[in-house]
């Protein structure tokens, strides 16, 4: 259990997303609203570090707001990044690996 206790992960829930040019979003001041074409109803994306993990919905008693986990996203078989490769049907760590 001590491993764990170091463990650090960044949590992120994603409740839409939104594409615009750069030098808009450089002109945006503080307190600038972003519109999303999402709602407080619709599933939000649940990432720890990055990487989707889970979906759910938003939920709010009094001045609290909340996540409600609705569905775990499963993992790929192989999760393939440079120099290494975890899951089914990996490949070990630095053998034949080619770089780009």
């Amino acid at each position: 259990m001590a491993v764990l206790e170091d463990l650090k992960i960044d949590l992120s829930v994603v409740l839409g997303r939104r594409h615009m040019p750069l030098h808009i979003l450089l002109r945006m001041g503080r307190g600038a609203v972003i519109e999303l074409e999402s709602t407080e109803t619709d599933m939000v994306e649940i990432l720890a570090n990055d990487h989707p993990i889970a979906r759910g919905q938003i939920v709010v008693t009094g001045s609290r707001i909340s996540i409600e986990v609705t569905e775990m996203i499963q993992k790929e078989s192989v999760i393939r990044t440079a120099g290494a490769t975890i899951g089914e049907g990996a490949v070990p760590i630095l053998e034949d690996a080619e770089f780009a």
